[in-house]
């Protein structure tokens, strides 16, 4: 669902506030992760900036894009098959708003509020919301990889 109308996303917007206000509590924060290792616990600190700014500024991206799937209820049984159809599709969107100039970022902090964000868009009851994709063109010089662990330490290969 993608949406453009400037009230629904000031609406969505301030949903995404008040969840971004609860996970950045000390204790849920992006900031806390890593506290030990300095260079991660930076770059955590970075995210954590990242998504304040976003929380604060959610309603003002000109456009939003909600993939969603057809899922009567979710169950504890094969999520991944479920989600499996719909995630590629949206990172393939990503991909596509890069090469075009467009900046992207992935979220789901909005899912706190999906009822009031679903009744807000008229999504039907047996539709689910998968992210939240705010989109723009990019108007910085900060489009840089961002620090990776090295391979060997996240690669298993035949076991742990």
């Amino acid at each position: 669902m993608v949406i453009t109308e400037q009230n629904m996303r000031r609406e969505i917007g301030d949903y995404y506030r008040q969840a971004v206000a609860s996970y950045l509590k000390p204790s849920g924060s992006a900031a806390a992760l890593f506290a030990d290792d300095p260079e991660r616990h930076a770059a955590q600190q970075r995210i954590a900036d990242s998504v304040a700014y976003l929380g604060e500024h959610m309603g003002e991206v000109p456009v939003l894009l909600i993939p969603c799937i057809k899922a009567a209820r979710l169950t504890a049984g094969n999520q991944a098959g479920l989600w499996g159809s719909l995630l590629p599709a949206a990172w393939s969107y990503m991909l596509a708003a890069r090469a075009r100039g467009l900046g992207t970022a992935w979220t789901t902090l909005h899912l706190r509020y999906e009822k009031e964000i679903s009744e807000l868009l008229g999504i039907p009851a047996d539709i689910r919301q998968g992210a939240l994709i705010p989109t723009a063109y990019y108007t910085g010089d900060t489009f840089k990889p961002a620090p990776r662990q090295p391979l060997d330490a996240v690669l298993h290969i035949n076991s742990w």
